[in-house]
């Protein structure tokens, strides 16, 4: 697969106009929502809604069939009937029509073998590309597109890839939600014809993307995942996987869920380790190390210093690190001795360095100046615990001297009241990353640190 943009899968992201196959003038219907999603997104292109009822919809004309399409549609949202979908990707193949994302469930997955058979008769003959069936439909960012739910707009430099369209949407909402956004999303559903590698491979080529969130609940071509895979480490870029199905129940509700193919865990271990995929244990951990890849632009450093005013949370995250394969740095003589000379003699040295309860924003800044003087320290972890006012101030400046030097401030806020929520805040305006337990921070870091 190259890793030259643009990539095959370009125009399903960047497509000319857009049509609505179903679109609804009745709220809560999902033709209505993908609809106004998809105008309230900001789409610039035209966007046609279809339903034989004709007349109007959110302003627009609606054109009665697809036959009627004008021309220049590259992307079709289709949300009818499961039995009505192969004749309209017939139909769809006859207008041009590249793409069809076909939200519609009612396949292999409800037990319909039969109309399964027909579907993929359908994208062979039609020359239309599927994504889905069953699926909770694609965001593109970079073209304001948004053909999902909930709405999700916010460009950023995370993709998500999902067969679990609510999997897919809690990412995606919580990178809006963080200031860190999405460059795209797309709920994978039954796989019947675009897979998780080849869009793996489109966002490796993707200038607008630096890491992947990939759920998946079995592989439809193991070499053809591992050389997408390949593409992302030749990029640069890192891939996070969440796969369920570890154990034997696991194995039996994948299966029912969208008839995939689990298999065995422990193979599909190996192959990720062969490659350079990131395993990842929940849903959490790949929204985290994903957002910590793109935050910190690549992995992070070797030497973890922790400087903490909360010795329970510096424990919590040295333990956790370790058990993640990711050290803390052995606390030099010298950088110790500079510690002790300008810190209260209460303190705490050693690493995790702690400055105790009554730390203030200024014992953090004079800490971490040392602390990212050093020598061992290739990443700091602050951790802010209890209400300190000013953490941010401190945090960007420390991040600020540590990105001349090559190192990385990351930061924990935790316990602080309605001072943490102001704080917080004002760190991600900043652009800084902040988790709020130091074993996220830490296990985030770790994993993005096993990347490379």
């Amino acid at each position: 697969m190259s890793s030259q943009y643009p990539s095959e899968l370009e125009t399903l992201f960047r497509p000319r106009a857009v049509a609505v196959i179903g679109a609804s003038a009745t709220p809560g219907k999902t033709g209505h929502t993908i609809l106004q999603n998809i105008l309230a997104g900001g789409f610039e292109g035209p966007v046609y809604p279809v339903n034989p009822r004709g007349g109007e919809i959110m302003g627009r004309a609606v054109v009665p069939a697809v036959p009627q399409l004008p021309d220049g549609v590259d992307v079709a949202v289709v949300v009818i009937p499961a039995a009505m979908v192969p004749d309209t990707l017939m139909q769809l193949g006859s207008r041009g029509v590249k793409y069809a994302v076909v939200i519609s469930g009612g396949f292999r997955e409800a037990g319909n073998d039969e109309l399964e058979t027909r579907l993929q008769q359908a994208i062979k003959e039609s020359g239309v590309r599927v994504v889905g069936p069953n699926c909770q439909g694609i965001v593109s960012t970079g073209a304001k597109l948004c053909a999902s739910w909930p709405l999700t707009s916010r460009r950023g430099p995370i993709a998500v890839i999902s067969q679990s369209g609510t999997v897919a949407a809690a990412l995606a909402g919580w990178a809006e939600d963080e200031g860190a956004g999405v460059s795209g999303v797309v709920s994978l559903g039954n796989r019947g014809d675009v897979d998780e590698s080849d869009l793996i491979a489109h966002f490796a080529a993707d200038p607008g993307t630096l890491a992947i969130a990939l759920y998946v609940e079995g592989l439809r071509d193991g070499r053809k995942f591992m050389e997408a895979v390949r593409a992302v480490r030749r990029a640069g870029k890192a891939l996070f996987v969440l796969r369920p199905g570890r154990t034997e129940r696991g194995i039996k509700a994948a299966q029912s869920h969208t008839k995939s193919m689990a298999g065995s865990y422990a193979v599909f271990q190996g192959v990720a380790r062969q490659v350079g995929a990131v395993l990842v244990p929940d849903v959490i951990s790949l929204f985290d190390a994903a957002r910590t890849w793109a935050f910190l632009g690549g992995p992070s450093n070797a030497g973890l210093s922790v400087v903490t005013s909360s010795g329970g949370s510096g424990i919590l995250a040295a333990d956790t690190a370790e058990e993640h394969g990711y050290r803390l740095s052995d606390l030099q003589s010298a950088t110790a001795a500079e510690l002790r000379t300008f810190l209260p003699p209460h303190c705490v040295i050693g690493n995790p360095l702690d400055l105790t309860g009554d730390a203030d924003a200024a014992r953090f800044e004079v800490a971490g100046r040392i602390m990212l003087r050093a020598g061992e320290t290739g990443t700091l972890l602050a951790i802010f615990g209890d209400p300190i006012p000013g953490a941010a101030e401190v945090a960007a400046g420390l991040a600020a001297g540590a990105f001349e030097s090559g190192k990385q401030v990351v930061c924990c806020y935790i316990g602080g009241g309605a001072t943490e929520k102001e704080e917080v805040q004002a760190l991600r305006s900043k652009g800084m990353l902040v988790f709020p337990t130091p074993e996220r921070a830490a296990r985030a870091m770790a994993l993005v640190h096993r990347r490379s």
